[in-house]
C-alpha cells in the first residue's frame, strides 16, 4: 500500500481553501442527519483536520486572518440586528444581567482558582477574566431561525458586551501591574482613549454613513464600505486597549439603523458572514483542540473539570437568576443560558496575553496545563451552548406557532403592485415595498411594466423588460420573490388597472410624475385615472435619498379619515415603515384620529416611536414646511372625491405641495375604499388625461385671479 503520509499536512492555499469549503459544504449535511447542531459539526471538523487529529491541514495564516474576521463578524451581526428601541426601554434589565453574567462567574472562577486549583491571585484573577467572558458563539443558530429580536436574545448580546468589557478593563488592570503602569495615570489615559474612541465613533461615523449611502448606491461598493466601518473600530478599540470584538459591536450598533433588516445590504452582510467568515472562524478554533489531553494525567483532567464546571455553572445562575427577577418564560432562561455560556474568541485572546507574561520566579502566568484547560473548556462549552440554544430555539418557535394567529397574518390579503416606468424609481419603490410587506404571509412582489402599444412599442418593451429584470435582481438580493410582467395597452392607466384585477393585488405601490417642463401637471397622464378608477390603497411617492437615511416621517392626516375602510392598512403599512428603518413618525391631525392611531400602534407596534400633534384645520398643511429636512419623510394622507373624508381643500392639494415640498421625500396616500364598487372598465376606454376641475376648483380660481388682478 502506497505511502501518502508525506503529502499531509497540505501546505499548498488553494487544496486548504478547497478542504474548507468542502467541511462548511458537507459538515450542515452530516451534523443534520445526526440531529446535532451545525456550529458543533465545523468545530469537530476542525479537530478532526487539525494537528491533534488526523493532521490534515497546516494551520497557516488564512486561519489567523479569516479566524480574526470571523469572530467580528459574529460581534457586527449582533450589533447590527438588535433593537435600539428595545434596548432603550430596557435598560436596566440590560445592566442587571451583564452585571450578573459578570460577576458571578468571576467570583467563582476566582475561588475555584485560589481553593481548589491552587493559582496564585494574579492567576486566578486572570482565570476569572476568561470565565466572565463569553464569545456569541451560537448566535449564527439564532440568526437561522430569525430570532434575532427576541427579547432573550437582546438581553444576552447587550449582556455578553458588558461582561466583555469588565473583563478586558480587569485584564488591562493585570497587565498594567505586571508592567509597573497601573497607576493613576495609566486609569487616566486608559479612560481617555475610551471615552474618545466611543464619542468619536457615535458622532462621526453616523454622518460620514449618512453621506456616503446618500451619493453611492452600488451593492458592492456599500458592502465595502461596511467593511471598512467594521475593521476601522475594530481596530480603533484595539488601539484603546480593548478586544476589537467590542469595536465590531459598537459599529454594529452604530450602522444599525442605516441597514434596514430586510433590506439587500443586510441579507449580503448575513449571506457572506454565514458563509465563509464565520465557519472558517470555528474550523479555526477545532483546529486548536487537542482531544489527548484528557488521557495525559489527572492534573490536566482535574483543571479541565473545574473550568467546565464553574463556567457552566455560573452562567446558568446569573441566567435563571435573571429570568426569574424578569418573571420571562423558561425558554428565554434556556436562552440567555446557552448564548451567555461559550467561550472562545475571548478566552482565547486572554489566555495568550498570560502566555506572554512572566512572574518573578521565571514562570509564565498561563501553564500548559491551565493553557489545555482553557482550550478543552471552550470545546465543551461551545457543545453545551449549540445544543441549549438550537432546542432553545425550536421550542420557541413552536410556541409561536400554537398560539393563536393574528389577523395580521391570516386576514391580511395583501398582494403588493409594483408600476415600474423609471429606472430611477425602481430601485427605492422596491425597497419601501419590501420594507412596508409583511414577510411572513411570504407572498413576493408583482413588478409591472406597461408599454403604449405605437409605433415605438418595441423599443420601449425592451427596456421596459431590462427594467423589470433589474428590479427582481434587487427584490432577490434582499430574499423576496418577485412577479414581473410587462404588457402592451394603448392606454397605460387601463394597463394597469387590468394587471391590478389579473393579479388580485391589494395595493399599488408607484412613483410620483416626473415633470419634464413648467407646464407638465403634477400627476401625470394616467395617474388620476388610476385614483378614480381603484378604489383600493395607492401610495404615489418621491423618494430622493436612501430609505436607510431617512430619520424621522411626517404624517399629515385628515380629519374624519378614521370612517375609511382602510383606515388602519397604511396605519400598519406606515409602522412598519418606521419599525424597520428604526426612525420616528410624527402625525399631524386632530385629538379623536389620533386617539385611534395612538391605540392601534401601541397593541400591534410598541417598538415604533410615534409622536402626535395637533393640527385643526387641513390648511395648516403648509405649516410643516418648517420642519421637514432633507432627511425626513412627508406623508400625506388625502382621499377620492365623494367620500367621507374627503373635503374641497384637496383640489389645491398638488399647487401646496409644489409651492411648499419641492424636492423633499414625499408620499401621498389615497386610502382603501374596498367594498365601493369599481367603474366598470374596457380596453376601448379613452385614454385618461387630467380629470376636469371641479366647479368649486374653477370658481376659486377664477376669486384668486381676480383678487391678484384688484
Amino acid at each position: 500500500m502506497p505511502d501518502i503520509s508525506h503529502y499531509f499536512p497540505i501546505t499548498d492555499p488553494t487544496l486548504i481553501f478547497f478542504v474548507v469549503l468542502c467541511i462548511i459544504l458537507f459538515a450542515p449535511i452530516i451534523m443534520g442527519k445526526l440531529r446535532i447542531p451545525h456550529i458543533i459539526g465545523m468545530v469537530l471538523a476542525g479537530i478532526a483536520v487539525g494537528r491533534y487529529g488526523l493532521n490534515i491541514l497546516e494551520r497557516d495564516s488564512s486561519f489567523e486572518l479569516f479566524g480574526k474576521v470571523g469572530v467580528l463578524y459574529i460581534m457586527f451581526l449582533a450589533g447590527l440586528e438588535m433593537n435600539l428601541q428595545d434596548i432603550m426601554r430596557r435598560k436596566l434589565r440590560f445592566m442587571i444581567f451583564g452585571l450578573l453574567t459578570f460577576t458571578i462567574p468571576f467570583a467563582m472562577a476566582y475561588l475555584t482558582g485560589i481553593y481548589l486549583l491552587g493559582y496564585s491571585p494574579t492567576t486566578s484573577l486572570l482565570l476569572s477574566c476568561i470565565l466572565a467572558a463569553n464569545t456569541l458563539i451560537a448566535y449564527p443558530i439564532v440568526c437561522r431561525y430569525g430570532l434575532q429580536r427576541h427579547p432573550s436574545v437582546a438581553l444576552s448580546v447587550g449582556s455578553s458586551m458588558i461582561a466583555l468589557a469588565l473583563s478586558l478593563l480587569v485584564l488591562a488592570a493585570i497587565v498594567g501591574a505586571h508592567n509597573g503602569e497601573a497607576g493613576g495615570m495609566f486609569w487616566g489615559l486608559f479612560v481617555i482613549k475610551v471615552a474618545l474612541f466611543c464619542v468619536g465613533a457615535s458622532v462621526l461615523l453616523p454622518r460620514l454613513t449618512r453621506w456616503f449611502f446618500r451619493r453611492y448606491a452600488d451593492a458592492v461598493m456599500l458592502y465595502i464600505y461596511v467593511l471598512s466601518v467594521l475593521f476601522l473600530s475594530a481596530a480603533a478599540s484595539e488601539m484603546c486597549g480593548l478586544e476589537g470584538i467590542f469595536g465590531a459591536f459598537i459599529a454594529g450598533l452604530i450602522l444599525n439603523r442605516f441597514i434596514p433588516r430586510l433590506s439587500p445590504l443586510m441579507n449580503r452582510i448575513e449571506f457572506i458572514g454565514n458563509a465563509l467568515f464565520i465557519p472558517y472562524f470555528l474550523i479555526g478554533v477545532g483546529m486548536l483542540i487537542n482531544i489527548r489531553v484528557l488521557f495525559d494525567g489527572l492534573d490536566t483532567l482535574w483543571v479541565v473539570l473545574c473550568m467546565v464546571v464553574v463556567g457552566t455553572l455560573s452562567k446558568a445562575i446569573a441566567a435563571y437568576v435573571s429570568c426569574i427577577s424578569f418573571k420571562k418564560p423558561l425558554l428565554s432562561g434556556h436562552m440567555m443560558f446557552g448564548l451567555t455560556e461559550a467561550h472562545a474568541a475571548g478566552g482565547i485572546a486572554m489566555t495568550m496575553v498570560g502566555m506572554h507574561l512572566k512572574m518573578d520566579d521565571g514562570s509564565y502566568l498561563v501553564d500548559a496545563n491551565m493553557l489545555n484547560g482553557v482550550v478543552m473548556m471552550i470545546l465543551f462549552t461551545c457543545i453545551i451552548s449549540s445544543v441549549v440554544v438550537e432546542n432553545s430555539a425550536r421550542r420557541i418557535l413552536l410556541r409561536e406557532k400554537m398560539q393563536p394567529e393574528e389577523t395580521e397574518k391570516t386576514g391580511d390579503d395583501e398582494k403588493i403592485l409594483l408600476p415600474l416606468q423609471h429606472a430611477e424609481d425602481a430601485d427605492s419603490l422596491v425597497h419601501l415595498a419590501i420594507l412596508t410587506s409583511n414577510r411572513k404571509l411570504n407572498r413576493g412582489l408583482i413588478g409591472l411594466n406597461v408599454v403604449y402599444d405605437n409605433i415605438y412599442s418595441g423599443r420601449n418593451r425592451n427596456a421596459g423588460l431590462k427594467l423589470l429584470a433589474h428590479a427582481e435582481a434587487v427584490a432577490g438580493s434582499a430574499d423576496v420573490r418577485m412577479q414581473t410582467q410587462s404588457r402592451l395597452a394603448i392606454n397605460i392607466a387601463n394597463g394597469i388597472k387590468h394587471a391590478f384585477k389579473e393579479n388580485d393585488a391589494s395595493e399599488i405601490i408607484m412613483g410620483l410624475h416626473r415633470r419634464t417642463d413648467p407646464g407638465d401637471s403634477f400627476w401625470g397622464a394616467y395617474t388620476q385615472g388610476l385614483i378614480t378608477d381603484i378604489n383600493r390603497q395607492i401610495m404615489i411617492c418621491r423618494i430622493i435619498q436612501p430609505l436607510g437615511t431617512l430619520r424621522r416621517i411626517h404624517v399629515a392626516v385628515p380629519s374624519r379619515v378614521e370612517f375609511e375602510a382602510g383606515f388602519y392598512r397604511w396605519i400598519e403599512r406606515l409602522s412598519r415603515l418606521a419599525s424597520n428603518l428604526g426612525c420616528r413618525m410624527i402625525f399631524h391631525g386632530r385629538k379623536e384620529t389620533m386617539t385611534l392611531i395612538n391605540e392601534y400602534i401601541q397593541n400591534r407596534h410598541p417598538d415604533v416611536r410615534a409622536e402626535y400633534e395637533l393640527m385643526q384645520h387641513w390648511k395648516s398643511i403648509t405649516q410643516l414646511a418648517t420642519q421637514i429636512n432633507n432627511d425626513h419623510l412627508l406623508v400625506v394622507i388625502t382621499a377620492r372625491p365623494g367620500t367621507v373624508s374627503y373635503k374641497p381643500a384637496f383640489e389645491n392639494l398638488p399647487e401646496e405641495l409644489t409651492a411648499c415640498f419641492p424636492s423633499c421625500n414625499l408620499m401621498i396616500v389615497y386610502p382603501d375604499q374596498n367594498g365601493q364598487p369599481q367603474d366598470a372598465m374596457t380596453f376601448t376606454a379613452p385614454q385618461h388625461q387630467e380629470q376636469q376641475e371641479s366647479a368649486y376648483s374653477s370658481i376659486m380660481k377664477w376669486i384668486n385671479n381676480k383678487r391678484g388682478r384688484a
